[in-house]
């Protein structure tokens, strides 16, 4: 008989005495005497041992994006200005897609990080399509100043949460690729959210 209690890494008050996973984000439920501060862990918290082959998901994704981007932007040669904004529009609307196949789950884990979304818990069910909508409107052709600005402080406030819990050091479950594709993204997620800004901001400037 297994007498074990189990737990969420990012919501401490779930305990379980069997294996599963949390009513609130969706993680997979780990031992209690397993929690270890992040900053000293190999693994993310109910992820396993992290190898190359845990970021398979997001490679094959970011990838897809990036040969769509290069294909559509290629007149002759490769545009620069073309394969950014196609590239942020790919982005956009994959990212904020994936968080749609579980909102719940998304909103439940972004509020663990986010700084309004921790505030105010309905922005983690608005922020997909937030996203979704920069997608849309990039894909629609419009690419005015006012949408670029948009963006940049958008992925930047975004990122500052991620940002704020590696400096206190705070366990937390990254919802960029929503909760349907279990991959450790603690610190792409800081490069994706102000890479993004950064790409928003070459736009503005060229």
């Amino acid at each position: 008989m297994d007498n074990q209690i189990y737990t969420c890494p990012m919501h401490l008050d779930i305990v379980s005495d069997q294996l599963g996973r949390c009513p609130k984000c969706g993680m997979t439920l780990v031992l209690k005497d397993q929690i270890k501060p992040m900053a000293h862990t190999t693994s993310e918290q109910g992820l396993g041992v992290i190898t190359w082959k845990s970021y398979q998901p997001l490679i094959v994704i970011i990838l897809l994006i990036f040969i769509a981007s290069v294909i559509t932007a290629w007149n002759g040669r490769i545009s620069l200005t073309g394969f950014l904004l196609n590239f942020m529009t790919g982005f956009f609307l994959v990212f904020g897609g994936f968080k749609l196949m579980d909102v719940k789950g998304f909103a439940e884990g972004y509020s663990t990080y986010d700084l309004l979304a921790k505030k105010w818990f309905g922005y983690g069910y608005i922020y997909p399509f937030i996203e979704l909508g920069f997608g849309f409107a990039m894909l629609s052709g419009l690419h005015s100043m006012w949408l670029l600005w948009a963006e940049f402080v958008v992925m930047v406030f975004s990122g500052l949460g991620v940002a704020i819990k590696f400096a206190r050091r705070e366990p937390f479950m990254c919802a960029c690729l929503g909760t349907f594709l279990k991959v450790p993204l603690t610190y792409v997620t800081l490069i994706e959210d102000f890479g993004m800004a950064i790409i928003a901001l070459i736009l503005i400037l060229l």
